[in-house]
């Protein structure tokens, strides 16, 4: 069987965790990611949580979101994208999707906004760009915040920008099924509006100075702001560091194999049917993620089952967070869903990781192939 993942292992990461482990303590791997992501992104604060969902809660703790305040957010995310605003009292407002790339619908937004909007949450689904030409003015005109979960989006870029630095703030991941993993967890905030940037330091390290402290700016370090330990363990931090070090390789063949996936399967696809991810103009992914979108007729349970008979493990992605049982007491949706239930039903993601040799892909499209000339 094909998993339909392996995580990043480049074999130079138990080096790093040794150092750690035998205390080596004179390099800091946690200030080491940062100082990657401060160069990276042009400037952005780089502050490494334990995993995305915490580096989001950071976000909605730095923007001072509370009971009362409303945030927008794709009908077609994951659990995380919500409950971080949800836990600080807000409501999270869904809206419908986009057909092409699965982001939210930037026509969408405007109608959503009421006095008790705060934010506008853009997930860049697959590692590939929102419609920011158009969010970030609208925003602007409506003084509302934007955040981006780039959690998909690490290496990917929006005309040149990286993904995460464009709004307020926006959160990475590096959990085991991403593109690059600190030890199966792992989270970044990026803060891009330099006011905000003290208040997330503050608020990381338990609300304390502590920053501050460590830099020399201040003999002692005392509570100044409500906050909690939003830290990373240097274990973490060690792994990701060893796999920086390649970053570019890693991103450049996962976009190979996502190329080849488009070309073999895209032709044959479009005549059945079938539909696969859109990359806008002024976009370039990551290759994080491949997906199909069936067409009308097809059921998507029996198509995985159909790929796990030829020996490729398949996935379906999101449960749209609406009609979820939490979704339905601490939330609501703007308009229509036509095409967030859409996606919950017909979408199907292949196999597409660092180790996926050419003689496996070719396997996957062999047997991606014979079920599309079966429709």
């Amino acid at each position: 069987m094909i998993p339909f993942n392996r995580p990043l292992y480049l074999g130079t990461e138990l080096a790093c965790v040794n150092e750690v482990l035998r205390a080596e303590l004179g390099t800091s791997f946690r200030l080491e990611c940062e100082s990657w992501f401060h160069r990276h992104t042009g400037g952005s604060v780089a502050l490494m949580t334990p995993s995305c969902t915490h580096a989001l809660e950071l976000a909605a703790l730095v923007a001072d979101i509370g009971p009362g305040d409303e945030v927008i957010l794709p009908g077609y995310t994951f659990v995380s994208s919500a409950n971080a605003f949800a836990l600080r009292g807000a409501m999270p407002v869904f809206v419908d999707i986009r057909t092409d790339t699965c982001n939210i619908d930037e026509r969408a937004i405007e109608a959503a906004i009421t006095e008790r909007t705060r934010a506008v949450v853009v997930v860049h689904y697959g590692g590939v760009a929102c419609e920011m030409e158009a969010i970030l003015p609208l925003a602007k005109r409506h003084g509302l915040l934007v955040i981006e979960d780039a959690a998909h989006g690490v290496m990917a870029q929006w005309r040149g920008r990286p993904l995460g630095s464009i709004g307020d703030l926006g959160a990475l991941s590096f959990h085991a099924t991403k593109n690059y993993t600190s030890g199966g967890e792992g989270g970044m905030l990026l803060v891009n509006e330099p006011r905000m940037a003290e208040r997330a330091r503050l608020i990381r390290t338990k609300g304390t100075d502590r920053d501050a402290f460590l830099r020399g700016d201040v003999d002692r370090y005392t509570w100044q702001v409500v906050g909690s330990n939003y830290l990373p363990s240097e274990v973490q931090a060690a792994c990701l560091y060893a796999q920086l070090s390649a970053a570019e390789k890693v991103n450049e063949r996962r976009r190979a194999l996502w190329q080849r996936y488009a070309e073999m399967l895209g032709p044959l696809g479009a005549s059945q049917g079938f539909g696969i991810q859109s990359v806008p103009a002024g976009c370039r992914h990551n290759g994080h993620l491949f997906y199909l979108r069936l067409p009308p007729g097809l059921s998507r349970d029996a198509w995985i089952a159909a790929l796990a008979e030829k020996g490729v493990e398949a996935c379906s992605h999101y449960t749209p967070l609406h009609t979820a049982p939490a979704g339905l007491l601490n939330s609501r949706f703007q308009g229509s869903a036509k095409h967030t239930l859409a996606a919950c039903g017909d979408l199907v993601r292949l196999p597409l990781y660092y180790a996926l040799t050419d003689t496996e892909q070719a396997q996957v499209i062999d047997a991606v192939t014979e079920l599309m000339r079966q429709c």
